[in-house]
């Protein structure tokens, strides 16, 4: 069984949910659902508009679930942007989240900042920090702290050794730059308002550890080898989507990754799914339950809108969810999303 990069993007969701499909004797997801009197799992409001702004990065990392790279040509339209704050402006949805790819490479995006701020709504910049450091991006920074942005930043651990095994030579070094560039903004201190929050996800095929104990852990190793500090850590399950899909078909270690999900199902990590109280926007406008769901091309339900252009909060804010086997990354153990830990 082996998954291809190459192709439609269509066709590339239609392998992927292929290879989920549950196998025999498998539970499937929507049954753990009932059996935790959770189905249908329904939204209970829309507190978060997340933007995809694109698939577009100067990353290639192997846990990506969106298979970012620096040649991909999905980008945000300012149409598009302009009818997602259009949204927010008709509204009273709290946050914005905005990711990729690298967010920041969108030819709209200190816009898209600056008019939410403008509308009053809490940013989110989910950054991979290296691209803050590069040539024509040096001034990212200083504009963030300005928008008091709060930036949350992918760094899977606190030694150079795994971060570059995972997501490419020289990104800790270029990691490690931005963060202390941000503390001198600012970012990261306890009492400060510029909020720094950094992500964990495992190296492999397992759950990440307890959330508050290796955040204990990160504040320390950082603070002694280099002097950082950060506000707080979020620890993020790896999805079987994408890219790490392909390495777990590709490595044989698939289904029992899939076992090791299944078996960590956690009614009180699936009553608190990010789903239901996010909205997600693809670069093209179209609506998801959530990132996951928008990587698989598995759109809103049956009658619900599929674009932003014709998005209606008030319809969807009790919406019934759409979910699949991948559900269980994010329900198993202590729970996973965007927003770390469920439990």
């Amino acid at each position: 069984m082996s998954l291809v990069h190459e192709g439609h993007p269509l066709a590339q969701a239609s392998r992927q949910l292929q290879i989920l499909r549950p196998r025999a004797g498998e539970k499937r997801f929507d049954a753990a659902l009932r059996e935790s009197d959770l189905h249908p799992l329904r939204a209970t409001g829309i507190e978060v508009l997340q933007l995809n702004l694109g698939r577009r990065c100067n990353l290639t990392c192997r846990h990506c679930h969106v298979d970012a790279a620096p040649d991909r040509r999905e980008v945000m339209s300012r149409q598009t942007a302009e009818a997602c704050l259009d949204v927010l402006a008709r509204t009273d949805v709290p946050t914005l989240d905005v990711t990729g790819g690298a967010p920041e490479m969108n030819p709209s995006f200190r816009w898209i900042v600056e008019e939410a701020r403008r509308l009053g709504r809490h940013v989110i910049d989910r950054s991979n920090l290296t691209l803050l450091m590069a040539p024509g991006y040096r001034e990212l920074p200083a504009l963030l702290a300005g928008q008091r942005v709060e930036i949350v930043a992918s760094l899977p651990c606190y030694l150079k050794e795994d971060v570059d095994r995972q997501r490419g030579d020289g990104v800790f070094a270029k990691s490690i730059e931005a963060l202390r560039q941000l503390n001198a903004l600012g970012y990261g201190q306890a009492d400060g308002e510029l909020i720094l929050t950094l992500v964990y996800n495992p190296l492999g095929p397992s759950l990440p550890p307890a959330q508050k104990t290796l955040e204990e852990t990160y504040r320390r190793e950082l603070w002694d080898r280099y002097g950082i500090v950060f506000n707080r850590l979020l620890t993020i399950t790896n999805m079987p989507i994408g890219r790490f899909l392909r390495e777990l078909v590709e490595g044989g270690t698939y289904e029992e990754y899939m076992e090791t999900l299944i078996e960590a199902y956690n009614p009180k990590a699936a009553a608190g799914v990010m789903c239901r109280t996010t909205l997600s926007v693809d670069w093209a406008g179209r609506l998801y339950d959530c990132d996951f769901n928008q990587m698989l091309q598995l759109g809103l339900g049956p009658k619900l809108p599929r674009q932003i252009h014709d998005c209606d909060v008030g319809a969807l804010a009790a919406r019934p969810i759409v979910t699949a086997q991948h559900c269980y990354g994010c329900t198993a153990g202590a729970g996973s999303g965007c927003q770390g830990a469920i439990t």
